[in-house]
């Protein structure tokens, strides 16, 4: 069975504590964080509840609890000054919590010379803290925006060698148009972590397809789970249920219970 684990994104309302009993009772020990307590400002929740990372640290101890990642609202391509130091706000949380990674969207349209510069030159950046302060978490780019097909990805690597990836499968499938298991093909060698979530051909609101529990859409998880594993995938399959956004979804706690049902994991 690939480790899997979910992000805070489906359940926003929640606690730390009360995401880590959620974990539990899916026999879940790692968990992704996006949001807690209704906000997506996690280094200012973390300050305002643990004051210093050493208690931060104890307290996800306490819980017997790891966090895989932090989900930041950082765009590669579209990032200013101001962003960048949001950013590194997470540093000192995921360093003393031993947190490997920092979700990053990809951010921009169109992925062209012009896009992957810009792309370029904040991964300098960001290397140049890292290697200065000694820093063991990294970035991992998340296929959201310029960068959900094949194509733009492969001069996206090209661009920035050393870059790994969160591949949103179903934001390659749907928004890209490309079978997911060609994709795996493509980028699994540089994918970290994988988002995965179902869906039907239903516009809703401003979206072109509506979100639906996993197994009871149209995404074809069957074939991806199989590619998975005969490529001995080391990473993390997390469902990313985003009820945060998307308030007409149910709870998290159904989504999890669907996906086990249908085997997604």
């Amino acid at each position: 069975m690939i480790p899997h684990t979910f992000s805070s994104l489906g359940c926003a309302e929640m606690t730390l504590d009360e995401v880590a009993t959620l974990a539990r009772r899916h026999g879940m020990q790692t968990v992704e964080l996006r949001a807690l307590a209704g906000t997506t400002d996690l280094p200012k929740w973390l300050a305002g509840h643990f004051a210093a990372p050493a208690t931060f640290k104890k307290h996800l101890q306490d819980l017997h609890l790891r966090v895989c990642a932090f989900g930041t609202s950082f765009r590669l391509i579209d990032g200013k000054d101001e962003d960048r130091a949001a950013l590194l706000a997470y540093v000192p949380w995921a360093e003393a919590a031993g947190v490997p990674w920092l979700r990053i969207f990809d951010g921009g349209t169109t992925g062209d010379a012009t896009e992957l510069a810009r792309a370029t030159e904040v991964f300098s950046w960001w290397r140049e803290h890292r290697r200065a302060n000694g820093w063991k978490v990294d970035l991992m780019v998340e296929t959201h925006d310029a960068l959900i097909t094949t194509p733009r990805l492969q001069a996206f690597f090209e661009a920035v060698p050393d870059a790994a990836l969160l591949w949103d499968s179903h934001h390659t499938w749907k928004k890209g148009g490309e079978d997911p298991v060609a994709t795996w093909q493509a980028v699994g060698t540089r994918t970290v972590h994988i988002h995965v979530k179902d869906s039907v051909s239903r516009p809703n609101g401003n979206y072109p397809c509506t979100y639906v529990l996993p197994g009871d859409g149209e995404f074809p998880m069957a074939p991806l789970l199989k590619d998975l594993k005969a490529s001995n995938y080391r990473g993390l399959l997390s469902l990313e249920w985003e009820r945060l956004w998307h308030p007409y979804l149910q709870k998290l706690e159904d989504a999890l219970n669907a996906a086990t049902q249908h085997q997604w994991w």
